[in-house]
């Protein structure tokens, strides 16, 4: 049996806030670099994924100032939040919201660019919160089924950036490339200087490019954040 949804904190930000919630999925570091760190040749027309509490939409809203940006998500609680969060903020006449499932989903257009925070458990046991199981688990949004639905939407010289703990992105880099995508970007990302890496920050192109690869150290040697990272992150961290 599904248990009711479980409430879900806010989160403030130097120029937008995630309202209080019950999508599901708070606001995650993962979630914060790929907003901070996607970049887009082209940002006419972005297509967030999984929008969940609207924090890459808002993020890519801040970023690209002249960017329509549309957010979908299959669950109803999700949007329902996203939209209290889009609704508060500067930019809700750039932010469009969708409820549906993006394999089906009618679009008038294509995207300049897709943004995306995958779900990334392959197996194991499912969560008995609907939203979170939503959120992290591949039965509802197969990385398959998620990249040949990118190539339909994205034009021919878009870009589309995820992020996934590093086994679930090399398996997902490896797929892309087998159905004709090119690693344009990727950068490999450690919480300290001593640990592997455990996420990669990741965009892929229907036209060829150099790919260009960097590493990211969230944590320094001696505590605290690390250089880098806030450099990346202080336009949206308010303690940055």
């Amino acid at each position: 049996m599904i248990r009711s949804t479980s409430k879900t904190k806010g989160f403030q930000f130097k120029q937008f806030a995630i309202l209080d919630g019950h999508s599901g999925m708070p606001v995650s570091t993962d979630g914060v670099l790929l907003g901070a760190w996607a970049q887009y040749t082209n940002a006419e027309r972005l297509l967030d994924i999984g929008t969940g509490t609207g924090l890459l939409a808002l993020m890519c809203a801040q970023r690209f100032q002249t960017a329509a940006i549309t957010a979908v998500d299959i669950d109803s609680t999700a949007i329902n939040d996203a939209k209290r969060s889009f609704t508060a903020s500067r930019w809700s006449t750039r932010l469009i919201l969708l409820q549906g499932d993006v394999l089906k989903q009618n679009f008038s257009d294509r995207f300049t660019g897709i943004i995306c925070n995958p779900p990334y458990f392959n197996s194991g046991e499912v969560s008995h919160n609907a939203q979170r199981a939503t959120a992290r688990h591949t039965h509802t949004l197969a990385h398959e089924q998620l990249l040949e639905r990118c190539q339909t939407l994205l034009t021919e010289e878009g870009e589309a950036s995820f992020v996934l703990p590093t086994p679930e992105g090399e398996q997902f880099i490896a797929m892309a490339k087998q159905h004709g995508w090119h690693l344009t970007r990727l950068c490999r990302v450690q919480t300290t200087p001593k640990k592997p890496c455990h996420r990669l920050l990741f965009t892929l192109s229907k036209v060829f490019e150099e790919c260009e690869e960097e590493h990211l150290v969230i944590h320094g040697d001696i505590g605290g954040y690390s250089a880098d990272f806030i450099t990346l992150t202080k336009d949206f961290y308010l303690k940055m």
